[in-house]
């Protein structure tokens, strides 16, 4: 297991204390808001050249001269933008932060028909990493932004698009999350020869965000998302970007892939009735290859 100095009320910018990212790019996406804008500030200031990722180029260009990066237009629940991003990106690529993300939200569909949380969350950012993969230096580092909402359940391996099946916000939500984490696993285990490490994370309950918008929109949210929960650690901003920040670009986890952080450290199992930990399905490379091979077919 893999533990820090650092915790769950530790900030990005101390977590990168010291670290100097001159002559490192980075990619964030959902940089213009949240814990993405937080963690795009905090690594170009430690030097790296960011980019990031938004769906509103102009509020994003905004964002982006106030932290020193730049903006590039990219919607992940478009698979055509996701690949004009990828065509457009020269030159290499040392950290890849797949943070953007929806949840709760009604039913929507791409135009695909695909359903709206698993394309923006997963396929979106299967497409994305996978682009970009050649140009990903040795030793870069891939981290993609989970939820301890995966905890609420596995893929819907018969029915990821709710076609079948009637739709719920929240299960469509945690197995969107639930194979952020996959994904991560087989990543890290299909780029390992190419000295890529990718991990995955919760970044706790982040107060003040856009995330939560639609919970409005669907009614309450079950028990194990309300914020009476006790065992989730509930965070600023600030906080909430450190876990990212840390699997980005700190040395403490050099060469260390395939894991799944909260609160800075690696987690453990997860434990029935305690919000905390990882799922042993989230985890499980058998589930990790055959959601690789359904997200490869499903975009082409």
């Amino acid at each position: 297991m893999v533990t820090t100095a650092f915790g769950a009320q530790s900030t990005a910018e101390e977590v990168l204390v010291g670290v100097d990212l001159t002559g490192r790019r980075a990619v964030v996406t959902g940089g213009a808001s949240g814990i993405g804008r937080e963690t795009a500030r905090v690594l170009a200031k430690a030097g790296a050249e960011v980019t990031i990722g938004v769906r509103d180029l102009d509020a994003g260009t905004r964002v982006a001269q106030e932290i020193g990066a730049r903006a590039a237009y990219l919607d992940l629940a478009d698979q055509g933008s996701v690949r004009g991003f990828v065509s457009a990106w020269e030159g290499p690529l040392d950290i890849l932060v797949l943070n953007a993300g929806v949840m709760a939200t009604p039913l929507q569909r791409t135009k695909q028909g695909w359903e709206m949380q698993f394309a923006t969350n997963h396929l979106g950012h299967f497409a994305l990493a996978t682009g970009l993969h050649d140009d990903l230096t040795p030793g870069a580092r891939v981290v993609s932004v989970s939820s301890v909402g995966h905890i609420n359940g596995d893929v819907q391996w018969d029915d990821v698009n709710f076609e079948r099946h009637p739709y719920d916000p929240w299960a469509a939500y945690s197995q969107s999350k639930t194979a952020n984490i996959l994904f991560a696993v087989e990543a890290a285990r299909r780029w390992a020869p190419d000295r890529i490490a990718v991990n995955a994370l919760n970044p706790g309950r982040i107060t003040s965000t856009n995330l939560s918008r639609h919970i409005g929109d669907i009614g309450n949210s079950p028990t194990s998302f309300d914020a009476s929960s006790t065992d989730v650690s509930w965070k600023t901003i600030e906080q909430g970007a450190a876990t990212s920040v840390l699997l980005a670009a700190s040395p403490l986890v050099e060469g260390v892939t395939g894991r799944y952080f909260e609160d800075c450290d690696e987690a453990g199992p997860h434990q029935a009735g305690i919000r905390r930990g990882v799922a042993d399905y989230a985890v499980d490379p058998e589930h990790a290859a055959r959601l690789w091979q359904l997200s490869s077919d499903m975009i082409g």
